[in-house]
């Protein structure tokens, strides 16, 4: 793989893009369609996608058409699409910017720019500020406040990147530095290793047996290298044409546990360590361990940490928090993937997922989990094809005769049931009895006050059938902030009331925050990992949200799905009032 290879994210962004565009221009909007659909396709497909153009596989997946085949052929091939640059040249950017701001769709942009000749998000927020916007039909005040805000969200946004697509591309410039000429090995540092939810900035430590300057040379001299800044004899930022900003570091082996911890860790905790080093008569400076002016070896991390009178530090927890204490005599326990035995929060063919649940039933199994619990959308969320009790009546069926069909194996019926506005929850009792478990969250009205979306969450975790609390804020990383809400009064009812709280591991929303976490579990709340997951691709959601666990301190006891089926439903028939 080269470094300016284009990945399936890359390729799903121009379906996107041209989607946008021509709902912009105003094209069939079965065209439309078609390349949203194929956007989302490819995001799911396994494998790589030279793979699947050659052998064919691509050209029988359902969701790839003829027209969407062969922009992603031109893609892979060539690494552009003639189609996008046309739109570009006949639709202004900053209009399919407009799109990215929640509450503006394609009618309100055109209304925008047609009415006030507006096609830039600095004209936009100009027109906001001094009348213009709420003057138009179909905004206000309220609407235009939202617009301002979304501006400020896209502006603070900029420069960032989603963890998966972060770390997609940093593992494929890994895997094409470690075989430069003089490089004996390459790690991923920084906020990708750290596992952080929007990754600002590369970091790859490349370990050389050579001269540093010969590997920054060799750097230099690479394809694709649009920009290059050399910052001292060690380091350089580079940027690949379409790819993030990637700081390089060479490093000899004796000097690589130095090197990647501070590469790695965020400012406060390499302040925590420098302090530390200080007390024990050593200095953390210049890339290195010293003690006076000896160069300490630290040819891995441990040695570095011992050094400094502690155990190894994961990685995810090198924020500059209480990851020193927790240290000081052992590495802690955090739960990892291999901890989840059930894998819960999935949708499939009934609702807007794509797999049937024998499908998925039989790829979560072959993923190891012991059951799956599905939870398709609620009848409130017609926009997802929710279902109708008729439509459940049917899926329990067949849930149990797939039951019938796998030893060892479990198939759970549960639900993503909407909470609606007034925090009751979709379906009535007697259907939300039928269930084995229930995943509810908000999908609407997001512009309720703080005052407004608490009653109505506090509400929901009243319900007896309650077992999990989905995505609970609402945010969608690098594009909608989350709702307003008070979370301390959120974890109290749901710790009362033996309702779980999902860390939902789609890799948009990343929610419940992992810097709430350890408060979370100090009242008591019992953490879900739900991927999520809408493709069988979407199984692997879940090492996201392992990600968010262990930067959160979890240990494997705090997280629900590590308990057996049996222990679960216990979890889940354990709710005061439920019949």
């Amino acid at each position: 793989m080269s470094p300016k290879a284009m990945d399936r994210t890359a390729v799903g962004h121009v379906l996107d893009q041209v989607a946008a565009h021509l709902e912009l221009a105003g094209e069939n909007p079965f065209r439309v369609r078609a390349f949203r659909t194929a956007a989302r396709t490819i995001s799911g497909l396994p494998g790589e996608l030279e793979a699947a153009l050659a052998d064919g596989s691509l050209a029988a997946t359902k969701g790839i058409g003829p027209g969407t085949l062969q922009l992603i052929e031109e893609l892979v091939t060539t690494g552009r699409s003639s189609l996008l640059e046309e739109l570009r040249e006949s639709v202004a950017p900053g209009l399919v910017e407009m799109l990215e701001i929640s509450g503006l769709g394609v009618a309100k942009v055109r209304v925008i720019h047609e009415r006030l000749g507006i096609d830039t998000l600095p004209e936009l927020e100009e027109a906001a500020r001094d009348g213009r916007l709420a003057a138009l039909p179909g905004f206000g005040q309220k609407s235009v406040d939202g617009i301002l805000k979304g501006i400020a969200f896209l502006r603070r946004a900029a420069g960032y990147r989603l963890s998966h697509h972060a770390a997609q591309e940093a593992e494929g410039l890994r895997a094409a530095l470690a075989t430069l000429p003089g490089v004996v090995a390459a790690h991923v540092a920084g906020e990708v290793r750290r596992r952080m939810e929007v990754v600002q900035q590369l970091v790859i430590v490349l370990v050389a047996e050579g001269a540093p300057a010969d590997i920054l040379k060799a750097l230099q001299e690479l394809p694709g290298v649009d920009e290059f800044a050399g910052q001292d004899d060690r380091r350089v930022t580079l940027r690949f044409a379409g790819g993030s900003a990637t700081q390089v570091v060479v490093t000899a082996p004796v000097n690589l546990g130095a090197v990647l911890v501070q590469t790695t860790g965020a400012e406060a905790h390499l302040a925590r360590l420098t302090a530390r080093a200080a007390e024990r008569g050593y200095a953390l400076a210049g890339g290195a361990l010293w003690q006076g002016s000896s160069f300490v070896p630290t040819p891995d991390e441990a040695v570095l940490y011992r050094h400094l009178g502690l155990a190894w530090v994961p990685p995810e927890l090198r924020e500059g928090l209480d990851e020193l204490e927790r240290c000081a005599t052992a590495t802690p326990r955090l739960v990892d993937r291999a901890d989840l035995r059930g894998f819960l929060h999935c949708h499939t063919n009934y609702s807007d997922g794509s797999p049937s649940v024998r499908e998925l039933a039989a790829a979560v199994r072959l993923a190891g989990y012991e059951y799956v619990g599905l939870t398709d959308h609620s009848r409130a969320a017609a926009y997802a094809g929710g279902l109708s009790i008729d439509d459940l009546h049917r899926q329990w069926a067949e849930i149990d005769v797939v039951n019938a069909e796998l030893e060892g194996f479990r198939v759970l019926k549960g639900i993503e049931s909407d909470i609606l506005v007034d925090g009751s929850l979709d379906y009535p009792d007697d259907i939300l009895a039928g269930f084995d478990f229930i995943v509810a969250s908000i999908h609407s009205r997001f512009t309720l006050t703080e005052a407004e979306m608490t009653a109505r969450i506090l509400h929901a975790l009243d319900n007896p059938y309650l077992t999990i609390l989905g995505h609970p804020t609402g945010r969608l990383l690098l594009s909608r902030d989350p709702y307003p809400l008070d979370l301390e009064a959120v974890f109290r009812r749901a710790a009362q009331n033996g309702v779980a709280i999902e860390i939902n591991a789609d890799p948009q929303r990343l929610d419940l925050d992992w810097r709430v976490l350890r408060r979370a579990r100090e009242l008591g709340v019992m953490i879900s990992i739900g991927s999520d997951a809408h493709t069988v691709a979407g199984i692997d959601n879940v090492d996201f949200g392992v990600g968010v666990a262990r930067k959160g301190a979890l240990a494997p006891g705090d997280v629900l799905n590590t308990r057996s089926v049996e222990e679960f439903l216990a979890f889940a028939r354990a709710r005061p009032g439920r019949a």
